[in-house]
């Protein structure tokens, strides 16, 4: 898997290389300015051929630096370049002085933000080499003519499918928190982030996918790397093993498609498991029923629902191959919970928040099985969810949105929802991990920037961003079918950290591979699909 990291990790593997004698500060900017010059070729051909009008703003740090290499290398190759600098040049970091010398030399600096949307007119490409991964808190200081000027820049020629000038980011965004993805004050709409050595967590998380329609990574030598996604580093595996600078393990996984075995092996249904899934009364029971056909979908060996007696006919109607059972009340669960072929249980899908669905969720976690617990199974433990934590034991899978994850780790949610003052922002890989060393057991937090931890501090990314943008997941039981996925996998043995992981690539996967229309009860059914492509 492709690990991510945070400004504080890329600075210290940065440091490690300076201070090994591996580079210099100095050469990594070099090689930093001509990755991005690289990559705006790579993405436009038709911009290496003849010479255009760029504009480079440069900002006051490191990240400046790397703009005025980008405005030197763009000046050799034939361009007319104008270089903004925002800040004190005297007050440079050396090697971001030692560049913009270097600048000087071919072309003039300019400094006053009131002759700033003279600078903007008309020009071909502009270069936001601001704050990169620099960014932490609010953005105050930068002065609205500067933001509107850049966006009236890239989207003020907007005429049918023509962009005005494309707006290129070095590192992360103007306005984005390199950590947390977070909006830190109008975040320029760029076309192309330009990152380098690895992908920061911000590029995945929260607003970080929305602000840059393509995200390119590009190696500056560095050892350790990561594979970097449109990069041409070579892999290091392991969830963080072997990057100079960082503490093994602190890294976050971005989930892939080879790092996923879902190849099913064994000779006979039993030996994939038997999931158990519990309804809600009549009226209330598609939720698990579509739970229950991703669980079957997926390679659960048996499925069985088991449904209020009142809601029998409307579940027995409504299945085939799924297994049908009445039960009423947390001892008919126990005495069924007797039979210890049933190894995966998922509660919550249309339970409702009676109190009933608190005394189920509790009798199932007594067993002891692998236990996915979803929505009303959440919900139902807002006001005290000291109950739920108590009962919660390492092979269970929590999978709340954003509202559910609300409800039950409250103190942990408004950190997330509080802005950056000082320090490192509290990202949503922060809440996660935090989140799931509290319930002692795996958390899925869903959402377009799915993150996935377990109580060791193991997190993982499940991104539907970029080129796996799938809107189409944003539909009623979506969540219901991913809960039935993972209940699948628990069945068939897999630990709840992957088959957390493994199930929310495939979800994705899924979508992405039907497309427009979807609706939940696609999901499952598209499933042979993407196995096929898997070549399973």
């Amino acid at each position: 898997m492709t690990e991510l990291l945070t400004a504080a990790q890329m600075r210290a593997i940065e440091q490690a290389a300076i201070e090994s004698g591996e580079v210099t500060g100095l050469e990594l900017m070099e090689r930093a300015g001509r990755g991005v010059v690289e990559a705006i070729f790579e993405e436009w051909p038709e911009l290496r051929a003849t010479s255009h009008r760029a504009v480079v703003l440069c900002g006051p740090g490191n990240n400046g630096g790397d703009g005025f290499v980008v405005a030197r290398l763009l000046k050799e190759w034939g361009w007319e370049v104008e270089v903004f600098l925002y800040g004190d040049p005297e007050k440079l970091p050396p090697d971001a002085r030692v560049n913009y010398e270097r600048w000087r030399e071919l072309g003039a600096t300019h400094l006053d933000e009131n002759q700033f949307y003279k600078l903007m007119s008309n020009p071909d490409l502009v270069i936001d080499a601001l704050f990169g991964t620099g960014l932490s808190r609010p953005l105050e200081n930068l002065p609205h003519l500067l933001a509107d000027a850049v966006k009236d820049a890239a989207t003020g020629y907007y005429i049918g499918e023509d962009w005005g000038a494309p707006i290129v980011a070095v590192d992360m965004p103007t306005g984005l928190s390199s950590d947390t993805g977070q909006d830190l004050g109008r975040p320029f709409p760029v076309m192309l982030t330009v990152t380098f050595h690895a992908c920061k967590l911000g590029h995945y998380l929260e607003h970080g996918p929305r602000a840059a329609a393509k995200l390119v990574v590009k190696g500056i030598g560095l050892k350790g790397s990561p594979r970097p996604p449109g990069g041409s580093e070579a892999p290091a595996r392991g969830g963080g093993r072997g990057l100079p600078g960082v503490p093994p393990g602190q890294t976050v996984r971005l989930i892939e498609r080879e790092d996923l075995n879902v190849a099913k092996l064994g000779d006979h249904k039993y030996s994939h498991g038997h999931a158990l899934i519990l309804t809600g009364g009549p009226g209330k029971t598609g939720a698990a029923r579509l739970a229950a056909r991703g669980a079957l979908r997926i390679g659960a060996g048996l499925v069985t629902l088991a449904c209020p007696q009142q809601a029998l006919w409307e579940v027995a109607t409504s299945i085939t191959a799924i297994m049908c059972q009445t039960l009423d009340g947390a001892p008919g669960l126990v005495e069924l919970l007797e039979d210890t072929r049933l190894n995966a249980l998922c509660l919550g899908p249309g339970m409702g928040l009676g109190a009933d669905t608190q005394l189920l969720v509790l009798a199932a976690l007594k067993a002891s099985r692998a236990t996915v617990l979803d929505a009303d199974a959440l919900t139902r433990f807002e006001r005290n969810p000291e109950v739920l934590f108590d009962a919660l034991h390492e092979n269970c899978v929590l999978t709340p949105h954003a509202g559910e994850f609300r409800r039950i780790f409250p103190d942990i949610a408004a950190k997330l929802d509080a802005p950056a003052t000082a320090g490192p922002a509290y990202s949503k890989v922060d809440a996660t991990r935090e989140a799931a060393a509290r319930a002692g057991c795996t958390v899925l937090f869903k959402g377009p920037d799915t993150v996935i931890a377990d109580q060791t501090g193991r997190c993982a990314i499940n991104s539907s961003a970029y080129d796996r943008a799938a809107p189409w997941l944003a539909t009623a039981g979506s969540g219901d079918v991913l809960a039935g996925f993972i209940t699948g996998l628990l069945a068939r043995g897999f630990p709840p950290m992957q088959a957390a992981e493994t199930a929310a690539w495939l979800h994705t996967e899924c979508a992405l591979s039907f497309g427009p229309g979807l609706i939940a009860e696609d999901l499952p059914e598209e499933l042979p699909r993407v196995f096929r492509q898997l070549g399973l």
